[in-house]
């Protein structure tokens, strides 16, 4: 493979790294101190994960649409390989949160390590089973500017995110309907967006992930500042500096989101060709 190919692969995965560690610091820090190994625990695994995905599908990598697609794909990845870990492999006391992060049921963690280990393999398989199956199944429907249908679709891997989190967060928050349906209707947004310039439903379903968890821990972190997130909700802030140390990373968040509007623009604007033709 191309070395200067795996080099921009590897870019881009520490880029998407970088967006998710610093959103999840300037919401976590305040209550558990900042700590620089952790810090670059997620722009590490966000390489790892761009090389992987660069030699298995050998995109090109050589335009907006591509690298703003790939973007999408690594940070859905190092999410998922993130979240995997902190849910079934870590172990880690978990009366400092108010929702538990490790695997539980009805709010009741699961001790087992290797019942964590068996169901994190089995929803692992299930979730990789459901977007192989649309994957191969696809071609079939002949989705080629069938944009509801598309749309539809693309809310799969929403409709995922939105069960998980439910599992997690309702036995301990409640039920919250708009909340359920969030992920599914921004996954579907950004689905489509991609579909305009991606012939692949399974870039369309990773990316459209990707960046309804960008749009929405943007949401969550930036526009209530001030508001707990719901596994620290009724925790005291225990870190008080770090709502002054936390400040300058916003530069770099922000500096990511210019990255990936201006890909979605040029990707756009320039000559394009996808599942969905028209916006």
């Amino acid at each position: 493979m191309n070395a200067s190919v795996l080099l921009t692969a590897a870019g881009i995965g520490m880029l998407a790294g970088l967006h998710t560690a610093t959103w999840g610091m300037y919401k976590d820090s305040i209550h558990e101190g900042f700590f620089w190994p952790r810090y670059f625990r997620s722009p590490l695994v966000g390489i790892v994960m761009g090389i992987i995905a660069s030699v298995i599908a050998k995109p090109a990598l050589d335009s907006a649409a591509s690298i703003v697609s790939f973007f999408g794909v690594v940070y859905v990845l190092e999410r998922g390989a993130v979240e995997l870990w902190k849910t079934f492999l870590r172990n880690e006391d978990q009366s400092k949160y108010f929702i538990p992060m490790q695997f539980a049921v009805f709010g009741n963690v699961v001790q087992s390590q290797a019942r964590r280990l068996l169901i994190g393999a089995i929803i692992t398989s299930a979730v990789c089973g459901t977007f192989l199956v649309v994957h191969y199944g696809a071609p079939r429907l002949n989705l080629q500017d069938q944009k509801w249908t598309v749309f539809a679709i693309a809310t799969i891997s929403g409709w995922i995110s939105a069960f998980l989190g439910a599992w997690k967060d309702a036995p301990v928050e409640g039920f919250q309907p708009l909340k359920f349906v969030r992920s599914p209707l921004w996954s579907g947004f950004w689905g489509l967006l991609l579909a305009h310039f991606n012939f692949s439903i399974l870039v369309v379903m990773m990316a459209g992930l990707g960046f309804t968890i960008f749009t929405l821990e943007t949401y969550k972190t930036f526009f209530f500042p001030s508001k707990p997130r719901g596994k620290f909700a009724g925790k005291p802030i225990l870190y008080p500096d770090m709502l002054r140390r936390r400040q300058p990373f916003i530069a770099l968040y922000a500096a990511i989101w210019v990255f990936v509007l201006t890909g979605f623009y040029l990707a756009l604007t320039n000559p394009h060709a996808g599942l969905v033709s028209i916006l």
